[in-house]
């Protein structure tokens, strides 16, 4: 097991002390030239500092609504906050800062201002409430925050709550105290904080899809390891590229693929506040941008619009978040043309681990392990399965789940390999398929039944805008496939449009996993980065049947 450098940059070691003990990390494997990093780096130093130096400071990085940044410029504005951080707010290593923001210039800086000062990121998004910030703020016990001004009250409600949170500084704020104009004070020049490859660099929360969010502890090198896999090997960035997306930058998915990656390769990026379809499609066109990050939902609800605009300067999109529907991957070519790139990551590994571009795209599956990681299925026992059968997802790699102070370290992390809560299924090319989440898995009659293949089916009846499957409990069955579908306008969901859905759904997959319950609703429940909860409906059906 690979031990954590001895001599630590941080002054504050509270990240550090709260690593799982080492016998629970998983399995740490460098064995390509490109995660083979020195002893001592600042990422951020890598990521910004290291473009102007090569002579790209006249060099676009950031598009805004109202704004353009440059290297330099971004540079200089990092530098002036890193001043502020340390200085006015006395701010020292190791520290936490939480920053509440949407995707914005100035968002993207604070970020890198922090990692320059040596401080530990908790990134949070904008749609978090009072309770959810309380639950960050106390687990990464967080001292300080840097808040957009327009979303200070619920801030501030937590702050109540989180004696810890001692101070709060605001930016999008013309007062003479807000960040901006402390910011214009400072010197242009900072020297960054001399960080052990291995220093925590941010604590990301997950998403909430099964219950209550953790706290995924990452270090520079990890965020190095992302910019030098995935996109490298798989989407082929490049410095020509230019990146727009729908994900927060507080997602480690956003972060990396509208932020870190685009810097790595000297590339350029397009942060808008807030997209629709529409909106999105139009940035697209106006920005000439190149790559896509978004999610299956949102492709889907441009994939109708996109005849609107002119998509001519767009080479690759990627989804990730959830997984990816045949029927909405077909609608997305036969839009744009363009063949989607499909992934699986967490925020426990950081980003995508799996994935196929291109030629090596087969329609329904996610992909191979990309270069630098390593994933089988394991059975129930932990044993490793071959091809053919369905197991449950384990992978390896450069990055790996290292919870905050958190048992569930033991559940996600066993015999070195992290176990991602999905089953998949591996075919004999090595190619792997999505089956469930393990959790998502419904058993009725005897039949194991994965509720995201029902899901597929139904997406292609052109009645349907979204579904989310479940199994709802049954007294003679176990469980039933229960279906909860959004419809397009102009539909009607009645009795009739039951049994159409359901007549269709067995003319396309094994006629035992029609739904045999649907329920028509407004909308489904969905976590702040768009991934669907089924826990929540799954919950729901458990207590009408103790009724």
């Amino acid at each position: 097991m690979e031990k954590i450098a001895s001599v630590t940059a941080h002054v504050d070691t509270f990240a550090r002390d709260n690593l799982p003990p080492l016998e629970q990390w998983p399995e740490l494997i460098f064995d390509i030239p490109e995660v083979q990093y020195p002893a001592r780096l600042n990422c951020a130093v890598e990521l910004l500092d290291a473009n102007v130096r090569s002579g790209r400071g006249d060099k676009p990085v950031i598009f805004g609504a109202d704004s353009t940044l440059t290297y330099a410029q971004m540079l200089a504005k990092v530098n002036q906050a890193a001043h502020v951080l340390v200085e006015d707010m006395g701010l020292v290593p190791g520290n936490r800062i939480l920053l509440r923001g949407a995707n914005n210039a100035t968002m993207a800086v604070l970020w890198f201002a922090a990692v320059k000062a040596g401080l530990v990121v908790v990134a949070t998004m904008p749609l978090l409430r009072e309770k959810e910030l309380v639950d960050v703020t106390e687990a990464a016990q967080v001292g300080a925050a840097l808040c957009d001004r327009k979303l200070a009250d619920e801030l501030l409600a937590a702050q109540k709550r989180c004696p810890v949170l001692t101070q709060i500084r605001y930016f999008n704020d013309d007062s003479p105290d807000g960040l901006e104009a402390r910011m214009a004070a400072k010197p242009t020049t900072f020297e960054a904080v001399d960080t052990a490859t291995d220093d925590v660099v941010l604590i990301a929360f997950t998403s909430g899809t099964t219950g209550k969010p953790k706290g995924t502890v990452h270090f520079h090198r990890d965020v190095l390891a992302i910019c030098d896999c995935f996109p490298k090997s798989i989407v082929q960035m490049t410095p020509d590229d230019i990146c727009i997306g729908t994900p927060p930058l507080a997602f480690t998915f956003g972060l990396g693929g509208i932020l870190l990656f685009p810097m790595r390769v000297g590339g350029a990026t397009v942060l808008i506040e807030k997209f629709t379809p529409d909106s999105m499609l139009k940035a697209i066109q106006d920005y000439r941008a190149t790559i896509t990050w978004s999610t299956p939902a949102f492709y889907r609800q441009m994939a109708g619009l996109a005849k609107n605009y002119d998509l001519s300067s767009l080479k690759k999109s990627v989804s990730a978040g959830e997984m990816l529907p045949v029927s909405t991957r077909t609608m997305w070519r036969e839009a744009t043309g363009i063949e989607m790139i499909d992934g699986i990551g967490s925020t426990e590994m950081l980003h995508i681990f799996i994935s196929a571009a291109g030629a090596d795209v087969r329609p329904g599956a996610t992909g191979k392990p990309i270069p630098g990681y390593q994933a089988c299925i394991l059975d129930d026992n932990g044993k490793p399965l071959g091809p053919g059968n369905v197991g449950r997802l384990a992978v390896k790699g450069p990055t790996g789940c290292r919870y905050l102070a958190d048992e569930r370290q033991k559940g996600y992390v066993q015999n070195g390999w992290n176990v991602t809560g999905d089953a998949y299924f591996l075919d004999e090319d090595g190619y792997f398929w999505f089956h469930a989440r393990t959790d998502d898995i419904i058993l009725s009659a005897g039949y194991n039944i994965s509720g995201p293949e029902v899901e597929d089916a139904l997406l292609k009846h052109p009645a349907v805008a979204e579904c989310a499957v479940v199994g709802s409990p049954d007294e003679d069955r176990g469980q039933i496939v229960k279906a909860f579908v959004v419809l397009k306008p102009g539909n009607a969901g009645n009795a009739e449009l039951v049994k159409t859905l359901q007549e269709f759904v067995k003319q396309s997959i094994a006629p035992y996993k029609y739904p045999r319950a649907i329920e028509f609703c407004e909308s489904l429940p969905r976590t702040n980065t768009g991934k669907l909860q089924r826990f929540i409906l799954r919950q729901q059906e458990r207590m009408k049947a103790k009724q």
